[in-house]
């Protein structure tokens, strides 16, 4: 059994209806160009595009490491990792706590017993 709708619903549905002439205009051919030089066409709302990585050349693609730094920061961190490393050789030499105090036992064993 169909309900008759009340005339203001029409009235209501003729304003939530999508607007004409808001939208952006929709290109076909939208051409974005890479900075390792590759382009792609595809479809959308500019004529060009420019970004900095892509497929081709994107390491998680390729599998190639590449370090994309510019503000010395990569730099830095092998400084730091260098440095620990080296730190790591000399701290082998270090006796470790309970080492230290078994060698003061012992030392005060030999001053009791003179």
């Amino acid at each position: 059994m169909a309900q008759k709708l009340h005339a203001g619903f029409y009235n209501f549905i003729d304003t939530i209806r999508m607007k004409k002439e808001i939208h952006p205009q929709y290109n076909d051919t939208m051409v974005i160009t890479c900075s390792c030089g590759a382009t792609l066409t595809t479809g959308g709302t500019k004529d060009a595009l420019s970004v900095e990585t892509c497929s081709q050349c994107h390491p998680a693609y390729t599998g190639k490491k590449k370090i994309v730094d510019s503000t010395g920061r990569v730099e830095r961190f092998k400084k730091l990792a260098e440095k620990a490393q080296k730190t790591k050789k000399s701290r082998k030499d270090v006796k470790s706590k309970a080492e230290k105090n078994a060698a003061r036992a012992k030392k005060q064993e030999k001053k009791a017993a003179a």
